[in-house]
């Protein structure tokens, strides 16, 4: 079932495009991330579906209902839609409990106090209701944010940069709480975040914006695997292109080599092959050679930059378990995958 349709958007600040003919579409419990540098347009998105960003072009619909046109949007407290922000927007002076039931004014003393109870022990609180925002930690706090967005049972939750204030030990199991908590609830989720790893772990797939618009949309496995554009490419991670120097039955002729193609990918007009740093290994048995130029330990592994010999302007990076020299000279071999190609105008 289609929770929210987006159907092309533009909105603007000052005179000045920000969102351009945008589309997106979640379905029931969908958690989708929108990934971008600053100013690409994620959070005016989050606000436009929130109505506090009004909009030139296009339509937003929750459910059913359309919520934002050019003319006409819903008043936000109409909407039936959490949101959750950075600064977790707890009230200082009102306990845990206080907090939970503060959109809940509706409700009679006994439902509150039955909806409190509920949403504490979902996010595992219980037996915090009588204490403050500020005796808590910031995952609790988070927890807290949760529970008073849930309470009211919206048909969906925006997440503006919602970890970036946990600590780093505790965000990994924070994370996967809250997307177990909406997953169990089946309230899909539109999340904003500067951070690929965030994104990776918390979402089912990933948008990756791009002056105001989405680039590519799936699921963060295909976005690294098999992105649609260099910008996607260098955004999901470190990446290598080698200079297509011809194509023969085998393959991809380059300085590594033959890279096998599939017979279904065409590549006329494509000039550069793209390969992740973990496609390519050491193998002292390979013809093509290569000498070490720089190293950073990374804690799990190496990551190496290396020099080919034939081809002193052609630098690659690998990662490697092995404790490699300066200048060492190794051979590269260019582990079997489909290659993704592009045409880069150098």
């Amino acid at each position: 079932m289609t929770q929210l349709t987006i159907s092309n958007l533009s909105s603007q600040y000052d005179d000045k495009a920000v969102i351009t003919g945008l589309s997106l579409t979640l379905e029931q419990d969908d958690i989708v991330a929108l990934l971008g540098p600053s100013g690409c347009g994620k959070t005016t998105l989050l606000r436009a579906i929130a109505g506090l960003q009004p909009i030139t072009a296009g339509e937003i619909k929750l459910g059913e209902v359309v919520m934002t046109t050019p003319s006409q949007s819903l008043a936000s407290e109409k909407r039936n839609i959490g949101m959750i922000f950075q600064d977790y927007a707890l009230f200082p002076h009102l306990n845990v409990t206080d907090n939970v039931a503060f959109g809940l004014q509706k409700l009679t003393k006994s439902q509150r106090f039955d909806v409190v109870e509920e949403m504490l022990r979902l996010v595992k609180l219980q037996g915090y209701g009588d204490r403050f925002p500020h005796e808590l930690s910031g995952g609790q706090q988070q927890r807290v944010a949760i529970a008073r967005a849930l309470a009211y049972k919206p048909q969906l939750m925006l997440l503006d940069e919602p970890f970036s204030n946990i600590d780093s030990q505790s965000r990994g199991e924070i994370m996967q709480e809250m997307r177990q908590i909406l997953k169990s609830q089946g309230v899909p989720a539109v999340f904003v975040t500067h951070s690929k790893d965030e994104a990776f772990a918390f979402a089912d797939k990933i948008a990756i914006f791009s002056e105001g618009k989405i680039e590519q949309i799936d699921q963060g496995s295909v976005l690294y695997a098999k992105p649609s554009s260099p910008y996607v490419a260098n955004f999901m991670g470190k990446t290598n292109y080698l200079t297509i120097d011809s194509v023969s039955d085998k393959g991809l002729e380059t300085v590594l080599g033959t890279i096998p193609m599939g017979a279904d990918q065409l590549i006329e007009t494509h000039n550069v092959v793209m390969l992740r740093p973990e496609q390519l290994v050491i193998d002292e048995q390979s013809s093509c050679k290569f000498s070490v130029v720089q190293s950073v330990f990374a804690g799990s592994h190496w990551i190496y930059k290396v020099k080919a010999i034939a081809h002193p302007g052609v630098i690659v990076e690998v990662h490697s378990h092995a404790m490699l020299e300066s200048e060492q000279v190794i051979g590269l071999t260019v582990l079997p995958h489909k290659p993704v190609t592009f045409n880069i105008n150098k």
